[in-house]
């Protein structure tokens, strides 16, 4: 499903409206062209168009329901960033972010504490990104990087911690990866690990414990993007009574 078969960013359309449109043969933008039926919607679907042409992913993150953005993905994928953080405990106030990864686009890029891990590259990451998407991030990795770095995310956020326990996948990543048949290396690793292991590299300069580590924050970010498609698929069986008709054909 894409942004241009979504009629609910438009104002006075819900669910119920937007299924009775796809019942009515109206599944895309287009679709409105051609009949008259549909003139007060128009003018916005013309602005939509503009907006999607210049690639304004901000203009949808403001329109779309937050439970719906998962829409926008397949429109803005090339430049949808998937990432994780690691720190040294749970609370912004006392603790710090040791590594922060990006998937984007099939490349991984890590930032790590006292190399590169700075407001201005973050800033340059979070800019070049149309979308976010973490697991939890929206309640902690987050606020983690605004408090500690002064920043101010506003890009749209696909946290998919939120449509994963809409379609009864409950609790961690590792746990929903397995439920999901979605393969990962490190398995032995979790968030106390990485504390150790940063730890290690901190106080006795090890090297391997940080490329060790690195690489667990990077499985972290990388494995969204195999957990978006799936969810995505899921979530469209959900909302339409055709799903086929808005999935990729294969």
């Amino acid at each position: 499903m894409r942004l241009e078969n979504s009629f609910i960013l438009f104002p006075g359309i819900g669910q119920k409206t937007e299924k009775k449109l796809w019942k009515d043969g109206v599944k895309h933008w287009d679709h409105l062209e051609d009949s008259s039926r549909y003139d007060s919607i128009k003018q916005d679907m013309e602005k939509a168009r503009k907006n999607l042409e210049v690639g304004n992913s901000m203009y949808f993150g403001e329109r779309l329901p937050n439970k719906s953005l998962w829409r926008a993905y397949s429109n803005f994928k090339e430049d949808v960033t998937f990432f994780d953080i690691e720190t040294t405990g749970l609370s912004p106030e006392r603790n710090k972010t040791t590594t922060v990864s990006f998937y984007r686009n099939g490349e991984s890029k890590t930032l790590i504490r006292g190399q590169n891990l700075t407001r201005e590259r973050l800033q340059e990451e979070i800019f070049e990104s149309s979308m976010l998407v973490s697991f939890n991030g929206k309640r902690f990795d987050a606020p983690f990087l605004e408090k500690n770095y002064n920043l101010d995310i506003e890009k749209p956020h696909i946290d998919l911690m939120y449509p994963c326990k809409r379609l009864g996948y409950t609790g961690g990543l590792k746990k929903i990866e397995k439920q999901l048949s979605i393969q990962r290396e490190l398995e032995d690793l979790d968030g106390r690990e990485a504390i150790r292991l940063w730890k290690k590299y901190e106080n006795k300069g090890d090297e391997e414990a940080l490329r060790k580590l690195v690489r667990y924050n990077q499985y972290d970010a990388e494995n969204l993007q195999d957990l978006l498609e799936i969810v995505r698929e899921k979530l469209v069986s959900q909302v339409a009574d055709r799903p086929e008709e808005f999935l990729p054909k294969t």
